[in-house]
């Protein structure tokens, strides 16, 4: 599948951790169906100032989605 591709790291580098994460997925009469695995990188242990050098996120409060559903509503706007 050619999934993996090694490579050098920079001088003065060290990799983040990862981890095997296992799951079951089962028929509806409860027997498993099949075995998944995925490989995960430990993300959350990355440095601010040595990993990356910032992280913006832009999220939005459930009130003001609610402001705007409601005025497209009133206004007869598509959303």
């Amino acid at each position: 599948n050619q999934m993996w591709e090694l490579v050098d790291l920079p001088p003065g580098k060290k990799s983040i951790g990862w981890k095997w994460i296992f799951n079951k997925k089962y028929k509806v009469d409860g027997s498993i169906e099949k075995h998944k695995a995925r490989l995960v990188a430990k993300g959350y242990a990355r440095q601010e100032g040595i990993d990356y050098d910032e992280a913006f996120a832009p999220t939005v409060k459930i009130k003001t989605i609610r402001v705007f559903c409601a005025l497209a509503a009133q206004n007869g706007w598509k959303i």
